[in-house]
Order: structure tokens, then sequence, then C-alpha cells
């Protein structure tokens, strides 16, 4: 993005850098796709909102392929699913990086959402597969913490590589990357679904090898799902009231996470007149919220959980997952105005800095409350509650990108992000439903009664 179409702001330190200035290794997304955007044009001759389609189609079937994640694996089983997907990210990423022209590019890096996604778009039925009962929250703590650093951490490295060597090579390390995730895929991981509610005998396990390709799931009706009866399965899930209303919910919390980092990181410098070494260390207070976040919340879950059994007869029900959202809520919208107000009225970047570490610390907390409370609802459908809340996580990011850095020269950032934080009060009345109301919703609509859980 060249800065220089910014609003009037005060002038930078050394003047207006070039968009391939601008990225520097301390950037993080918006930069990052800057510096894409520069190398792209410079070797296809595209304008910037052509080559933005590649990375606009990739975040949108991050959402799509969670839904197919779920569905095939309640047919053919996790671990070929996991296998067949994994082969394909890895193909796409090659692709990506040897592309010879941008409809190519453009092909390989869509097909390379789709199919990326097992982890986020199916993480909680592993969780649900693998693990206790009393153990989730702490699970889906550490794996929502490694979903949500994601557009942190990897940009960051990425803009090293890109602008130090070319933009290729991030793709070639990111092919590198998912090729010992497939090594360690078919050296260690195994079907994790068991049949515990079908009552039906349990096979023994013969051959790893055709359990990698889902031979053996098929031959020993391991899984008895029908292929049209498992595409069923995210349409029934979406259909109960209180999955619903937790995916709308969280498309309109979790969107502004991606609205802020483009916004921060386009308007950070002008404002606060910020070096690339300033400016890296600023980026320190989201990192350290999330992380923060990961080790709070790993002990907040269980302190309330156990607080609210003690006062119910040692029983649980999934709506005491939600208490907590009541008690970060008010972080995050503190945090949302303390970015919005310090970029507008220029005040000290400490402050924004707490507003940016209240913001991640929040929505890490808020985000392991929200699945957790999904999971223990519809044991059940556990990869088809998660596969609706990856949708919504993305989609809401997908959205978000194209008004963000518009709406902020129209409005100002203040404005901005007072809107913002006013429309995730409104929609924690959704939280507040279903903490009252939620238990009686899934009584009245019964489970989802799926032939495996």
């Amino acid at each position: 993005m060249d800065t220089r179409s910014l609003p009037v702001r005060p002038p930078y330190p050394q003047g207006p850098p070039s968009p391939l200035v601008c990225c520097t290794p301390n950037l993080l997304a918006t930069h990052y796709l800057a510096l894409l955007l520069t190398c792209f044009y410079s070797e296809w001759h595209l304008p910037p909102n052509t080559i933005n389609h590649a990375t606009t189609g990739n975040v949108f079937m991050l959402g799509v392929g969670g839904l197919f994640v779920v569905w095939w694996s309640a047919y053919f089983g996790r671990l070929p699913v996991l296998l067949f997907f994994q082969c394909i990210s890895l193909g796409t990423a090659a692709w990506c990086s040897a592309a010879t022209s941008f409809k190519s590019f453009m092909a390989a890096r869509i097909l390379n959402g789709f199919f990326s996604v097992v982890a986020a778009g199916g993480g909680l039925m592993f969780i649900k597969d693998m693990y206790f009962f009393h153990e989730h929250p702490r699970k889906i703590n550490i794996w929502s913490t490694a979903l949500i650093l994601s557009p942190f951490v990897g940009p960051l490295f990425a803009a090293l590589i890109v602008q130090s060597i070319s933009w290729r090579w991030a793709f070639w390390i990111v092919t590198l990357i998912d090729a010992v995730a497939l090594i360690l895929t078919v050296l260690f991981l195994d079907e994790t679904f068991y049949p515990r509610h079908t009552g039906a005998p349990v096979p023994q396990p013969k051959s790893r090898f055709l359990r990698l390709l889902g031979i053996e799931q098929r031959r020993t009706h391991l899984i008895p799902n029908t292929f049209f009866g498992a595409a069923k399965r995210p349409l029934v899930a979406i259909s109960k009231l209180p999955v619903l209303i937790a995916s709308v919910y969280y498309f309109f919390t979790f969107a502004w996470v991606i609205g802020n980092n483009i916004t921060v990181s386009v308007f950070i410098v002008p404002e606060y007149h910020f070096n690339y070494n300033q400016l890296a260390a600023i980026y320190v207070a989201p990192v350290l919220g999330a992380f923060i976040g990961q080790v709070g919340g790993h002990w907040l879950h269980d302190l309330i959980g156990h607080m609210y059994m003690r006062r119910h007869g040692g029983v649980i029900v999934p709506e005491a997952r939600l208490i907590i959202i009541w008690f970060v809520t008010p972080l995050y919208i503190i945090g949302m105005n303390l970015i919005g107000s310090s970029l507008t009225k220029h005040w000290h970047y400490m402050v924004l800095a707490v507003g940016w570490f209240l913001h991640n610390f929040s929505i890490i907390v808020l985000t392991t409350g929200l699945y957790a409370y999904c999971l223990d609802a519809y044991p059940e459908g556990s990869g088809e509650v998660a596969a609706w809340l990856n949708a919504a996580r993305t989609w809401g990011g997908f959205v978000v990108g194209y008004v963000q850095i518009n709406w902020a020269l129209a409005e100002g950032e203040q404005k901005e992000y007072g809107i913002q934080s006013a429309v995730v009060a409104v929609v924690f009345s959704m939280i507040v439903f279903l903490q009252f109301y939620g238990g009686k919703l899934r009584a009245r609509q019964g489970p989802m009664n799926f032939k495996t859980q």
C-alpha cells in the first residue's frame, strides 16, 4: 500500500517510504502483503487490487475447506482426510512457488486455502477424540492460540525472506514445512476416531498403511456413515440455534482482530514517527497478549469450571463455559478504544501497546470459551461445530479486509474503532441469551443424533 494516499498525518521521519521500504522484516501482515504486491507488480505488471484477489480467495477458501474436512472425515476417517489434504496442500504450495503466471499463482493460492485447513477446521474433533472431558478447555486453549498467532508470526518471517531473497522462497519454505508435516503424518499419526457410542464391537487395527489410505476403515465398517449422510452433518449442526448463534457472534467479534491488524500496521508509522526497530518492538504487545492469554487461560477456564461445580453440586453444564466471556469482553472493548483513540489523538504509543495487549489477550480467552461451549453442548458434532466457527472466523476477516482502511480514511480511527466496539457490545447479547436460554434451546431441539461422535 502506498502510504502517501493516507490522509494528512505527521510526516515520516525521513519522508514517506515507498511500498517496498514499508515492508521491512519487522512489519507484519499488511506490509508483507504490500511487499508481495510490489514483487508481483514488477513481475506480472498487474494492479494491486487484481493481485490481492489471490489472498482474499485463499482466506475465503479456508472457511469452505473446513466444512469439507468434517464431511469427508465422517465418511473416510480422520487419518486419510488428513493425509490427502496434506498432500494437496504440499503440492499447491510448491505450485505457488513455481507459478509462471498470475492466473496460475492465484489458482494455486485458492486451492491451497481449501486444502491447508484440516487443523483449523477440524481441530475440535481431534481434541474430542484424544482427550478427556476435563482436559478440553486447556487443549482448545493451546490450539486456538496457535491459530490466532499465525497471522502475526507467519508474515513476520515471510517478510524477511521476501525482502532478503525472493517472494518465491517464502512459498518454498512453506512447501518445506508442509513436506515435514506430511512425513510426520505418515510416520506417527494414526486414526483418532473410536466408535465409543455405537455399541458395535470395535475391529482390531491391522495395517497402519491401509488406515492411512482409509481402506481399513471402510472394510471394517469402523465408521458407519454413508457419504451423503456425512454430507448432511454440517447442515444439521448449523440448524442447531446455539451453534448458529455462536457462529454469528464469532463472525462479528473476530472480524475486528483482522481489521485491527490492517489498521495498525498501516497507520502506526506516520502517526508516531516510528523507525522500523521501534515498530518491531511494539508488535511484542499483541504477541505477549496472546501468550498471556494462552498461559492465563490454561488455568482460568479450569478455575471457573471448578467454581461452578462447587456451587452446583458437582455438575457442570455447557453454558458454564461462557462465563469467562463476560469477564474478557469489557477488556476487548477497552483495548479496541485505546487503539483507536491513540491513533487519532496521538496518545503515547504505550497506550496503544496496552490496548493491543488487551485486545489479543481477550480474543484468545474468548475463543477458547466459545469453542469449549460448543464442544460441550454438542460433543457428537465436534468437527462440525469447529468447522462452522472456523468459517465464521475466516469469513469475518475476508469481509473486513475490503472495508477497513477505507473506513478509517473516511471516518477516522477513533470513530471506526468506536463503532466496531459497539458491534462487539451488541453481539455480546447473544452470549447473554445463550447463557440463560442455551440449555432450553438444546433441550427443545435435541442432540444432533449422528451415527458417530
